[in-house]
């Protein structure tokens, strides 16, 4: 198995994303400590993982407790031997779909200062273990905003690209002592749990903006969770030992070109 004896740390590994990542990198061999703010939710993951025969432990951890996070990391470097992946995937309470205009200071900044602290504080923490074993991987996951200008975004946008950079500061440093940072642009999952929320209760409305997302790639649909989730797995093993300092991209091609509307090309038998 690709992941076999691999010591994976989650931090907000609650939601529906970041429990199809779990999942398949459990699959992969991994020992999955997951932790959230709220334990609830990763011990029920933590569970459905060990009933399919998988190896995970849960943990209430808040990734913006600098202390809380250190003192975790340490314990499961100690308990576990090394920490070869970290992933940081919390909510960052962002409110999208309001113009900026009509979007409050604390609404706009709220998500920049959660991925500004959250990713700081689990990535450096993870980094300085990463440092002295001479070896680990440490990813995070941003989406479309976070390489285009896309409306309607509000503070996410801008949480996305710091996301991003300090992904790319962590991969400068860190890459002389052998160890990856890779962050994952997604294009948004329609099977996703914010996703299926939206068309159960938003009605045309939202069934219209997600064919809009979908109208804005090239391949004309959005990636699906299994797709970020193998996407994570792939970046995690020495399959990708040559993969650093970049945002590997799975928006289906929405970064490259928003708005994308070329006609399907017509093939013409002579």
């Amino acid at each position: 198995m690709l992941l076999q004896n691999k010591n994976a740390i989650f931090f907000g590994a609650g939601g529906s994303v970041g429990g199809a990542i779990a999942r398949a990198l459990a699959k992969a061999g991994a020992r999955l400590f997951l932790s959230n703010r709220s334990i609830e939710a990763v011990k029920k993951l933590s569970a459905e993982i060990i009933s399919r025969g998988g190896n995970a432990q849960a943990y209430a951890i808040d990734a913006l407790d600098e202390t809380a996070v250190n003192d975790f990391v340490a314990n499961i470097a100690k308990e576990g031997g090394s920490i070869d992946i970290c992933f940081n995937l919390i909510n960052l309470q962002d409110i999208q779909g309001v113009p900026l205009v009509d979007l409050s200071l604390e609404d706009y900044t709220r998500p920049v200062r959660r991925a500004m602290e959250s990713h700081f504080i689990t990535g450096t923490a993870a980094g300085r273990v990463m440092m002295k074993q001479g070896s680990g991987v440490i990813l995070s996951l941003t989406a479309t905003p976070g390489g285009i200008g896309y409306p309607l975004a509000g503070g996410f946008g801008p949480a996305c690209r710091l996301i991003e950079n300090i992904s790319l500061g962590l991969a400068s440093e860190l890459g002389p002592y052998g160890v990856r940072v890779v962050n994952i642009r997604s294009g948004g999952s329609p099977d996703s749990t914010p996703f299926v929320e939206a068309i159960k209760y938003g009605g045309d409305k939202a069934k219209d903006f997600i064919k809009k997302i979908e109208d804005d790639t090239m391949l004309k649909k959005m990636p699906l969770m299994e797709d970020i989730a193998n996407t994570a797995l792939f970046l995690a093993s020495n399959m990708a030992a040559g993969i650093t300092g970049v945002t590997v991209d799975v928006t289906c091609g929405t970064t490259t070109a928003l708005n994308y509307t070329a006609p399907p090309i017509a093939f013409i038998q002579k």
